[in-house]
């Protein structure tokens, strides 16, 4: 592995137009989402912890940001990766991180049924639908990034 690693593909110049329609996916998603009743920090942790557990650098950039514009702690964002371990999340917070991480490691035997039913009993059936909807956009968002290596930028 490179050292330093370089952009490898701007896929939004190459494929404008599958480009374009993960871009309209994704606002679809998020606006049902948010029509459904998630809030946009629930959306915010669903969209890092994929990209953590995917290793997306650009997408952890970019979800950390807007998380911190939105009133996210810096705490809570430090110890995402260990959520199950902190004391600083909802137990809907909860139920969508589990969820989205059963989602995005179906490797690993697929989305446990009490996964599921923990996100039953926190979330309605449309929020459930939604978040899975949610959590399959980032999954998707990061094998673009990650693959065509994209940088986060800057900042400070």
């Amino acid at each position: 592995m490179s050292t330093s690693p370089t952009p490898r593909l701007n896929l939004s110049s190459i494929a404008p137009d599958g480009y374009a329609s993960m871009r309209a996916f994704a606002q679809t998603v998020e606006t049902s989402a948010r029509k459904a009743g998630i809030e946009p920090e629930i959306l915010l942790l669903v969209q890092m912890r994929a990209s953590q557990v995917n290793g997306c650098a650009y997408c952890l950039d970019m979800h950390s940001a807007a998380a911190r514009r939105l009133g996210e702690t810096e705490q809570r964002l430090y110890v995402l990766d260990a959520w199950r371990e902190a004391p600083f999340f909802t137990e809907r917070e909860r139920a969508a991180l589990a969820l989205t991480e059963a989602v995005t490691s179906l490797h690993e035997g697929h989305v446990p049924d009490e996964v599921f039913e923990a996100a039953r009993a926190a979330f309605s059936d449309d929020e459930v639908g939604n978040l899975i909807m949610a959590a399959t956009v980032i999954n998707a968002w990061n094998r673009i990034a990650v693959s065509a290596r994209l940088m986060p930028s800057r900042r400070g």
